[in-house]
């Protein structure tokens, strides 16, 4: 069975809301949840998630709702934090993964650190039995995807295309994920332009897929109500599970 995960933004429109979609993705095909983690320069992610992030720091989000959303959802379904490294050094890393570790969340995703920066957080990671998780792009040589994934926790996010989330450019993914699968046997999860249109495609020869931008697009729309926006991912997510692994 192939795996689903979901990124949302956290604190958009609200609290009590990003904790009763997350709940519900999980009952619907969804098993990893994604908290996205709003900052104002998200690098790597597309128009629909930079909109979301800075709609929900807009509205007052700050670090702490953060922590009480994953206490409500880290216990029911298996979370990580996906966020830009300033916003976590800035809360210190000697203490927040500690108390990462502590709420229940598996694993970070931290796009803006390459992996040779990354690895000053290695032991602390590894001592407290968090993930850090590796990244690996089309423009990676053989040796890089070598080094990164020899050592890679969870999964290894594998970058469809080079870009940013969002823009569903389709490439023949098959001649990447063998260069990956020679050295390691750690998942891989394809993410960037993952949606209901390109998930089977993606998933061949992947161990599951990652998707934002079409949740976010439904979030993004003022004409539904929270309850409507919730119903609507949900069913996003069974389609696009039934569709990975069909």
């Amino acid at each position: 069975m192939k795996n689903l995960v979901a990124y949302i933004t956290s604190g958009y429109p609200e609290n009590s809301f990003t904790i009763d979609l997350s709940l519900s993705l999980a009952q619907n095909g969804v098993d990893t949840l994604e908290l996205g983690v709003p900052f104002s320069d998200p690098v790597a992610d597309g128009s629909l998630i930079e909109k979301a992030n800075h709609k929900s720091l807009e509205l007052g989000f700050k670090f702490t709702d953060l922590l009480a959303i994953s206490k409500e959802v880290a216990p029911k379904v298996d979370t990580l934090w996906m966020g830009y490294f300033n916003t976590f050094y800035q809360q210190n890393m000697q203490k927040l993964i500690p108390l990462a570790k502590e709420l229940g969340i598996s694993g970070l995703i931290i796009p803006d650190v390459p992996y040779e920066e990354a690895l000053a957080y290695k032991e602390l990671f590894v001592s407290n039995d968090v993930a850090n998780i590796s990244f690996v792009a089309p423009t990676d040589s053989e040796n890089r995807i070598q080094t990164v994934v020899s050592d890679a926790q969870k999964f290894i996010y594998m970058v469809a295309y080079t870009g940013i989330t969002g823009a569903g450019t389709a490439e023949n993914l098959q001649p990447f994920l063998h260069s990956i699968k020679k050295y390691t046997t750690t998942p891989i999860y394809v993410g960037f332009g993952v949606n209901e249109k390109t998930a089977k495609e993606k998933a061949q020869g992947a161990d599951g897929v990652i998707v934002g931008s079409a949740f976010i697009r439904i979030l993004l729309n003022n004409d539904l109500s929270y309850t409507q926006k919730i119903v609507q991912c949900s069913e996003l997510a069974k389609i696009i599970k039934n569709e990975i692994n069909t």
